[in-house]
């Protein structure tokens, strides 16, 4: 590839032109790296229910034309300035947060919030000069949260790459840069149950199944999954969860039918739906004493929370996470790892795959709710 780098890139993309209008597949003209940045061949990408929030553009600024896609799997092409730690040829999955090293979220073990790359769903162009890298025919084509991987070639910072083992399946491991990544994390990094606890795991989409995942790794005694659909939980024992409880079945709060279950609580929850009121019923479902509950699930702007004081005097803990506290360049590579170990089972996210021209059949399955991850062949 290191013919083509220093130069402008005429490649495939697929391009959202309007909310919730099918994306159109055409030649875009993707620009070198400037400092600090790589451009990255992409050879597998996946569809994310965030990509499909913001294509529909519902509840927040509409930016388009743009380029969405954030899970994705690659090889790096050319390098710009300042760029030391990745070269042509790794092999590498791109993220939609990133880690610049230098802050003192990146310093510390305690944090993944890098001030500099966190997610910013509202910037469409690149940090370094505030200009997008894709156009057509000179029309400035916008970036989603830094990645944009529905294109055969993108310009990402360098802090938001992670270099991986070049043996691995990128088929497979694309999924890690976003939504198992997150549900594993929340469940191994943050909740940390005990072996033997039991968990509560509220919404069994692909995240909290990656949640679920997690406690199962951890030797949870007892894996119980929250949801209003009831056809998600013979999908959901392939991840570990034992028992299923549908809040619409009872007359009384989930978080009192939980605590019956339990003899007074589950050790740990986590939230993965982003309804207030299943964030209180995963506080209010752990044990008092030593339960956790784990807040993954990202609210409406104008919602509050809302729990007696007490909850938390009785020694409830609530926690919140991001990314699964994950960072992306000194963490992925391990949880890859894990994949390649056999610890880590990712083929049973992957429910649907598709060739790069017939993605908007991604969206199809992802509205009718029959996919977790839908992988995009971008080439054959």
């Amino acid at each position: 590839m290191a013919h083509t780098a220093g130069q402008v890139i005429r490649c495939k993309a697929a391009v959202a032109w309007e909310a919730g209008k099918p994306l159109s597949i055409e030649e875009v003209e993707v620009a070198p790296p400037q400092a600090k940045e790589v451009r990255l061949k992409i050879l597998f990408t996946a569809l994310c229910h965030t990509d499909v929030y913001f294509w529909e553009a519902k509840g927040q600024m509409p930016l388009f034309p743009r380029i969405f896609g954030h899970e994705a799997g690659g090889i790096v092409e050319s390098v710009g300035k300042g760029v030391t730690d990745l070269k042509p040829g790794d092999h590498v999955l791109p993220v939609f947060t990133g880690e610049c090293g230098e802050c003192e979220h990146c310093k510390t073990e305690e944090s993944n919030m890098c001030n500099l790359l966190r997610i910013n769903t509202e910037r469409g162009s690149m940090l370094s000069d505030g200009k997008t890298r894709f156009s057509i025919n000179g029309k400035p084509i916008y970036h989603f949260v830094g990645t944009s991987t529905f294109s055969e070639y993108t310009v990402v910072h360098a802090g938001c790459v992670a270099k991986i083992n070049p043996a691995v399946p990128l088929d497979k491991v694309c999924v890690l840069s976003c939504g198992v990544s997150t549900g594993l994390g929340a469940t191994l990094n943050v909740a940390k149950p005990k072996k033997g606890q039991s968990v509560a795991i509220f919404g069994l989409g692909a995240v909290g199944l990656a949640a679920a995942e997690g406690a199962r790794l951890s030797g949870a005694s007892r894996i119980i999954g929250v949801d209003l659909n009831p056809n998600r939980f013979e999908e959901a024992k392939n991840f570990g969860v034992t028992e299923f409880v549908n809040p619409k079945d009872h007359s009384k709060p989930v978080q009192e039918v939980i605590s019956e279950m339990t003899n007074g609580g589950v050790g740990r929850s986590v939230e993965c739906t982003g309804s207030i009121q299943a964030m209180i019923s995963a506080f209010e479902c752990v044990h008092d004493g030593w339960g956790v509950a784990v807040l993954v699930g990202v609210p409406n702007k104008d919602d509050a929370f809302k729990t007696h004081p007490m909850n938390i005097l009785n020694e409830r803990t609530l926690k919140g996470t991001f990314f699964g506290n994950y960072k992306p360049r000194t963490d992925i590579p391990g949880v890859v790892e894990k994949y390649m170990n056999k610890e880590l089972e990712l083929e049973k996210f992957i429910t649907h795959s598709v060739p790069f021209s017939e993605i908007n059949k991604a969206f199809e399955y992802m509205l009718q709710g029959e996919s977790l991850r839908c992988i995009i062949r971008m080439e054959g």
